[in-house]
């Protein structure tokens, strides 16, 4: 069994397709101009909330369509604290490569001059983590979840 094809690692591989996908939306911003555009930031929770939505999905698909309102909250925060754990690292080197990216946010931001790429990048993926969090307390009222008191093999 595979690492991308085991059941009990759907957060680590939905967490990497988050990453990708923030990655990916990053690099077009760059390269587009776009990148000084805080708004735009806001479709990065539309990438998560995407990905999140999936691996609970998965995680139901695989575990006989069973998934206990805990489990699924663990699923989703695991899975958005994965996305944005490696997308925080490909800032951290892509502010150490572009020095020009890290000087635009010292001069422009309220708090810059206190910052550095270690600061930043830790900014992100605790931001990252926390909407996770977020997204997943958020789909979990629209995804289907089992009775928390309800013992494995029993129906109400």
């Amino acid at each position: 069994m595979s690492f991308l094809s085991n059941p009990d690692r759907i957060p680590e591989k939905y967490g990497l397709r988050i990453a990708a996908g923030l990655i990916l939306y990053f690099i077009i911003m760059k390269a587009a101009g776009l990148g000084h555009h805080i708004e735009l930031r806001l479709l990065n929770l539309v990438i998560l909330t995407a990905g999140v939505y999936a691996a609970l999905k998965k995680f139901k698909e695989t575990h006989t369509e069973r998934l206990n309102y805990f489990r699924g909250l663990i699923t989703g925060v695991e899975t958005g604290g994965v996305g944005s754990l490696f997308f925080g690292i490909f800032l951290f080197f892509y502010m150490k490569i572009d020095s020009a990216m890290m000087q635009s946010i010292i001069e422009n931001e309220p708090m810059g001059r206190y910052l550095n790429a270690y600061m930043t990048a830790f900014i992100v993926v605790l931001e990252g983590f926390f909407s996770g969090l977020l997204v997943t307390f958020v789909l979990l009222n629209w995804v289907h979840t089992d009775e928390v008191n309800q013992p494995v093999g029993k129906s109400s």
